[in-house]
């Protein structure tokens, strides 16, 4: 586990308040317990977050789903938030596993639907493609390793800046230059869940999002998989062909949907036009 305190600790009020919400549960893996936090009833829908997140990646989103039906579940993956690390590695191909274990834990044997963002995309191919009777559809939001990107976006560096008003700076300069499109998205919520999640990201020697790892999966895919990323999504925006093409290669591929004028966290910045497709998608 980190050394820093439980991830409640450092959220803001809106974050708490979902939370109490849900209902939370642990599974074992690698080093320590995986926490899940859970909402809703009926048909399983399982949500995994991305790179330097937590549950909080998917914070607009839980509420409404499980609204419409859905048992949702929603872990921080393992070396992240208040999850402990996996004990065989440092990036997706560790995490994948861990979570799959997880999933059949909590909920059984049946096949859920799964949806991916970013780094959590990436876990979720993965872990279908591992495991066919594990994944009933999934939808991947916003995923790498597609062999588009070699080299990763400017970040500013947070961890050497002592002054608070300094750091939240440029968390919120990196949501800019990554995470999200337009200006107004960039809200004290979205800095303030920024701020709680990047210090627990023990996972620090990832590098297969920047491979074409997902694009070689893809096509080995059993379940239906469909794919929701922003327009403006500042790690594709200047290459959507080719982001069709790579994504459109499964044997069950159904549907990429574009969501206009929204960026790489397409489920936070535009909420409503996500969770109406997620919900069509997996009807």
């Amino acid at each position: 586990m980190s050394d820093l305190p439980p991830l409640e600790s450092e959220l803001p009020p809106e974050a708490l308040r979902v939370r109490a919400l849900a209902t939370r549960h642990t599974t074992g893996g690698g080093e320590g317990d995986v926490v899940w936090h859970a909402w809703g009833q009926g048909q399983p829908l399982v949500l995994l977050h991305g790179g330097s997140g937590s549950w909080t990646h998917w914070i607009r989103n839980v509420e409404a789903l499980a609204a419409a039906g859905r048992h949702v579940l929603v872990p921080d993956l393992p070396g992240f938030g208040d999850s402990a690390r996996p004990s065989d590695g440092q990036d997706a191909d560790a995490v994948a596993p861990v979570v799959g274990r997880g999933i059949r834990q909590l909920v059984g044997d049946a096949p859920v639907d799964v949806a991916g963002f970013s780094f959590g995309g990436l876990v979720a191919a993965l872990m279908a493609a591992a495991d066919p009777q594990l994944v009933r559809r999934l939808v991947l939001l916003g995923a790498p390793g597609l062999g588009l990107r070699d080299k990763r976006l400017p970040l500013t560096s947070w961890r050497t800046l002592q002054d608070p008003a300094q750091r939240m700076a440029a968390h919120r300069g990196n949501l800019a230059a990554l995470m999200l499109h337009k200006p107004e998205a960039i809200d004290d919520l979205a800095v303030a869940l920024q701020a709680a999640n990047v210090p627990r990201d023990r996972m620090h020697r990832r590098r297969l999002a920047l491979t074409d790892i997902l694009a070689r999966t893809l096509p080995t895919l059993a379940c239906p998989m469909d794919a929701i990323y922003g327009e403006q999504d500042a790690l594709y925006c200047d290459v959507l062909p080719a982001l069709r093409e790579k994504i459109a290669t499964p044997p069950k591929f159904g549907e990429l949907v574009l969501v206009p004028g929204a960026g790489h966290w397409v489920q936070y910045e535009a909420a409503e036009e996500t969770n109406r497709a997620l919900l069509r998608l997996l009807a």
